[in-house]
């Protein structure tokens, strides 16, 4: 139940935020870890940052003004892989800030960082976990994943994107060899 109310608050107050400037801004929600997301360690839950982090993207996504364009063209997001990489544990009642951004893109994929970063005590400003995701948009009548650059010239973004960094590059490598053995398991 938490998530939800969670959720319905970020999403509800996503609309009063400032907006972004562009779609290469960083947005940041602050969040605090409850008892319900602690596994059997008393620390967050593995699967709960990523439940998390969907609230993050969710907030992007309506404060850089993509939300009105993909829904009224019958468009939903979908992810199509993540990754994350956990450091420092996130104790109960911690405070954290999530930021999100986009930092590429090609003619299919927006690839985004995600941080988890501890906002009191000794570990201020500690990077608890870093993820990348793997996202696009999908229109739900031609059955196919939105261009991006369509995408973002709905926005009204005409620029290009920034360079591919060495770390996502080598993640894109992973995540097609990952696909090709999908593919052999069929």
């Amino acid at each position: 139940m938490n998530l939800y109310i969670r959720f319905f608050w970020h999403l509800i107050t996503a609309f009063f935020k400032d907006k972004a400037q562009s779609v290469l801004d960083t947005t940041t929600l602050r969040f605090c870890v409850m008892p319900n997301d602690l596994d059997l360690n008393m620390h967050m839950n593995n699967g709960r940052y990523l439940t998390i982090m969907d609230i993050g993207r969710t907030d992007f996504v309506i404060r850089t003004g993509m939300f009105q364009k993909v829904i009224r063209a019958g468009q939903i997001p979908v992810l199509a892989a993540a990754t994350i990489r956990f450091r420092v544990q996130l104790e109960p009642f911690r405070e954290y800030d999530l930021t999100t951004r986009i930092v590429c893109w090609d003619e299919k994929w927006a690839y985004m960082e995600q941080r988890f970063i501890i906002t009191k005590g000794k570990k201020a400003g500690e990077v608890a976990a870093i993820a990348i995701v793997k996202g696009a948009f999908y229109d739900k009548k031609k059955k196919a994943t939105v261009p991006t650059d369509k995408l973002l010239r709905a926005i009204g973004f005409d620029g290009e994107t920034p360079a591919t960094p060495p770390h996502i590059q080598k993640w894109k490598e992973s995540e097609d060899i990952l696909r090709d053995e999908m593919k052999q398991q069929q």
